[in-house]
């Protein structure tokens, strides 16, 4: 059984591979300003901490991602998340120009040489009208299956600026992949911002958490019923417990948004997904277990081996701990249902 591997990372060597898509304008200010690389903030490219020191070089080149991911991982199809640094630039015209370039490198360099590979659409999220452009400039492209945010931006994504992405992105049955990272415009965690690289990390959940409850409270379900959402590289365990606690509370206070009609729970069994990398549980492997079970889904969970990022430590396809049972769900069924495009 070959698994569709949601959600797999090349790298951006620097500036100098998106010149060919850069207008002259641009092309000058990458020279002139010496901007080398959009990645010195999120993730530097000699930190020995961004990829398994066996896989990095691997992120960097065509071959030998397609190699590791579809060769000795088995993978039938593999969708590409470039976390570039687009979203951290203040300059509006900048982050445009560059996300533009960024996605057409992807097509060119990536996409066209491999029918297996997919792709998110990456977007410039400091100007929505920008994002909806870019949705409707790459849908053609049936390669591309989703659209990809960060899990920590400026503002609850549930809000209604952000409306017209969500409208854009189900008239072509593209999922929003909310992905683990931040636009580093507010601190990642409600106290302020952190010391170390840990506290950054374990609280990347509390932004997941705040985006599912915004999502749904604020009815992008409802305005939006065909939308899916999948959280990528979010951790699996903690979502039982914030299933249950925005339900309690919804049932205190559901006056208070009458358009939620039905448990929160069940809104987000229906329309949001999960990859299973990283898989944040204890080493008692019972324990997953249960917590998969009170999901109480088996469409829920997603595979991705979050290529070539420290997560996937070994090399077994699925994670300890998840029942036989559901792999093939996981590895496959799973993503081809939450991903249309993949079926052509």
């Amino acid at each position: 059984m070959k698994p569709i591997d949601c959600d797999v990372h090349p790298a951006v060597p620097g500036t100098k591979v998106l010149m060919p898509w850069l207008d002259a304008n641009w092309q000058e200010q990458v020279v002139d300003r010496g901007i080398a690389s959009l990645e010195s903030i999120s993730y530097p490219p000699n930190s020995p901490l961004t990829a398994r020191p066996d896989l990095k070089k691997a992120g960097l080149d065509f071959a030998g991602l397609t190699s590791q991911v579809f060769d000795k991982w088995g993978a039938e199809r593999a969708i590409l998340n470039c976390n570039y640094g687009v979203q951290l630039v203040h300059n509006t015209d900048m982050a445009i120009a560059f996300t533009r370039a960024l996605n057409d490198w992807i097509a060119q360099e990536w996409l066209a040489k491999d029918a297996r590979l997919a792709s998110s659409i990456i977007l410039p999220l400091q100007d929505i009208e920008a994002c909806v452009d870019e949705i409707e400039r790459l849908a053609p492209n049936r390669q591309f299956v989703q659209v990809l945010v960060l899990a920590n931006g400026e503002a609850p994504l549930g809000k209604r600026q952000f409306w017209p992405i969500f409208r854009a992105a189900e008239k072509h049955g593209l999922p929003i992949g909310i992905h683990a990272g931040s636009s580093y415009r507010h601190p990642v965690t409600s106290l302020g911002w952190t010391t170390y690289y840990v506290e950054d990390y374990s609280a990347q959940s509390l932004g997941f958490q705040a985006q599912l409850a915004s999502l749904v409270t604020e009815g992008v379900f409802v305005k939006f019923p065909s939308l899916k959402v999948v959280l990528i590289e979010s951790g699996v365990t903690w979502l039982p417990g914030f299933i249950w606690r925005l339900s309690k509370f919804w049932r205190g206070v559901r006056r208070e948004v009458p358009w939620i009609d039905r448990p929160p729970g069940d809104i987000i069994r229906d329309h949001v997904r999960m990859t299973v990398q990283p898989l944040d549980g204890p080493e008692d492997l019972s324990v997953i277990e249960k917590v998969i079970d009170q999901i109480q889904s088996d469409d829920f969970l997603l595979y991705a081996s979050d290529f070539p990022h420290w997560q996937f430590d070994g090399d077994d396809v699925m994670p300890k701990g998840i029942p036989t049972a559901l792999h093939k769900k996981i590895m496959r069924d799973n993503p081809l249902a939450t991903y249309s495009r993949l079926g052509g």
